[in-house]
């Protein structure tokens, strides 16, 4: 009798020869011990055309590597800033940092160096991390996530060639956490597709291209193993699980199906020690990220549709207790209303608590989906909603509000201006560019925007209205303003119409107010 042993490896042995020669082959002895069916009887199990797996990568990779990008930031170090413990085994408030050997002296000092405040009079200290990206449209429009960039006040995308380009935030949006970058480049650039992500089945092929631990081009291969995961992550969750490897630095880079096109953003990892990869990543689906990234290329930010109401997902409890029941007599599936605002757009539409809600739109909803499906509908759009109403259904129109959590708003100095000073003698000022050292400084969000009051001359009109050094100068009139150049295209305007001062919209510590200063002489 032969040992079973020897039996079982050669089992194992045959499996994986038959993978990788082809779907065809190993579909035969995953079936090999059921009862082969009688002749004449159909089999209950439909069996699939076969499908070749492929014999390599390698021209695909060839053709998608020159989209993806390296993209490199700078942040100035706030005291703030605590341990890894985000996105990726990094900072959810700014990208990757490369991690150390437990207990090794370089961690030590990078703990040291990580969470104590600096020395007095010592400049900011700095900290650089890395990201990955991918080229959208060759005038020079990058995906990566919000994550990788947030914070930074200095961001730069480099090309699988080695060039390098300064690269300003277009929009950013941190519930999806996605952010839109944008490279002014000498000649168009290699783009990639967005692809259909809904039509994507567990066990399809994929291809992810990153930048992990800095090093550039890295191509990792594996199937999606599941779809719409909900992680806890966010209110938006949705994201396709891969085991494709990816790690630290993979944040915002694609992920490909075998027709080349992205049908995810790489964002998170279940890590193991020290933050590797163990084979289980997500994906931002790519239908999810569509419309945000339209928005954030026309817009800046994600303007986000609101109802007005807090719900649950239906269960197979709830629904049987309810008697809640499809047409076909198996439990219901939607979302139960459980508080309504008095003032939101559900209570103007009619809807109670303990209603259902199935679908919106075209679209069937339950607890996890409803909050994506509503979000991306625009505020002031009319939806149609299905809606279980006391054991009867009925459709309710109902026109969305704008969501009350503020937009992510794009830091204002990633491009700093060609003139970063200007100085307006007839008001006494000289302004400057808000850049990073100005926000440590002054203690400005990363969003603010305007010019920076960086000198007063004494006994000028400036300093006669309460204008000092630190003032944030947001607004002309009513022209806003973000650098020297429009502060003094702005005063300009204001002689070439005969005006004898200007009135300025003034921050400070207090908050704003509005100054009028006259030119010097009126």
């Amino acid at each position: 009798m032969k040992n079973p042993s020897v039996r079982l490896s050669v089992s194992v042995l045959a499996l994986s020869l038959s993978l990788s020669a082809g779907w065809a082959l190993s579909a035969a002895p995953a079936l090999a011990q059921d009862a082969a069916p009688v002749a004449g009887q159909p089999s209950s199990v439909p069996t699939p055309a076969p499908r070749s797996v492929p014999s390599s990568f390698a021209d695909l990779a060839n053709r998608l590597l020159p989209s993806v990008v390296n993209v490199s930031t700078s942040a100035v170090l706030k005291p703030a800033k605590t341990d890894d413990k985000g996105p990726d085994s990094s900072d959810p408030d700014g990208p990757q940092v490369p991690p150390f050997q437990q207990g090794s002296p370089l961690e030590k000092f990078f703990h040291d160096y990580l969470k104590h405040k600096p020395a007095p009079n010592h400049p900011p200290r700095r900290q650089q991390a890395l990201g990955s990206g991918f080229i959208i449209d060759a005038s020079g429009i990058i995906v990566t996530n919000n994550h990788v960039i947030e914070g930074a006040d200095q961001v730069s995308v480099t090309l699988q060639d080695g060039t390098e380009m300064p690269a300003r935030i277009v929009g950013r949006d941190s519930q999806v956490d996605l952010a839109v970058l944008e490279v002014k480049p000498k000649h168009p650039l290699p783009t990639v597709p967005l692809g259909r992500s809904d039509k994507a089945r567990i066990g399809d092929w994929v291809l992810a291209i990153g930048n992990p631990f800095g090093l550039n081009g890295t191509v990792t291969a594996g199937i999606i193993s599941s779809r719409g995961r909900n992680v806890e992550h966010g209110l938006y969750d949705d994201y396709i699980q891969t085991d494709a490897a990816i790690n630290r630095g993979n944040s915002g880079g694609p992920l490909f199906n075998l027709s080349g096109e992205v049908i995810g953003i790489n964002t998170l990892i279940y890590g193991g020690s020290g933050g590797d990869s163990i084979g289980i990543g997500f994906a931002i689906p790519a239908d999810d990220a569509r419309g945000i990234i339209d928005q954030l290329r026309r817009t800046g930010h994600v303007s986000r549709g609101w109802m007005g109401l807090k719900f649950q997902d239906v269960t197979n409890d709830i629904a049987e207790t309810l008697d809640f029941r499809k047409p076909d007599g198996s439990n219901g599936k939607g979302t139960l209303i459980s508080e309504i605002d008095p003032k939101g757009p559900a209570a103007k539409a009619g809807l109670e608590v303990g209603d259902i809600i199935t679908r919106v739109n075209d679209q069937d909803v339950t607890g996890q989906t409803m909050p994506r499906i509503i979000a991306s509908i625009l505020p002031g759009t009319q939806a149609q909603l299905a809606v279980w109403h006391k054991g009867a259904l009925k459709t309710l129109p109902i026109t969305l509000a704008q969501s009350p959590t503020p937009p992510d708003m794009p830091p204002s100095d990633t491009h700093q201006p060609e003139h970063r000073h200007a100085a307006l003698g007839e008001l006494g000022v000289t302004v400057s560019a808000i850049d990073a050292d100005a926000r440590t400084q002054y203690a400005l969000s990363d969003d603010q925007r305007g010019v920076l009051v960086s000198r007063v001359e004494a006994g000028s009109p400036a300093a006669s209205r309460g204008i000092v050094e630190g003032n944030v100068i947001t607004q002309v009139g009513q022209d806003q303003i973000n650098t020297p150049d429009d502060f003094a295209k702005a005063v300009q305007g204001l002689h070439e119409r005969k005006k004898t001062e200007a009135l300025l919209l003034v921050q400070d510590d207090d908050g704003l107010r509005w100054v009028p200063v006259p030119f010097l002489g009126n």
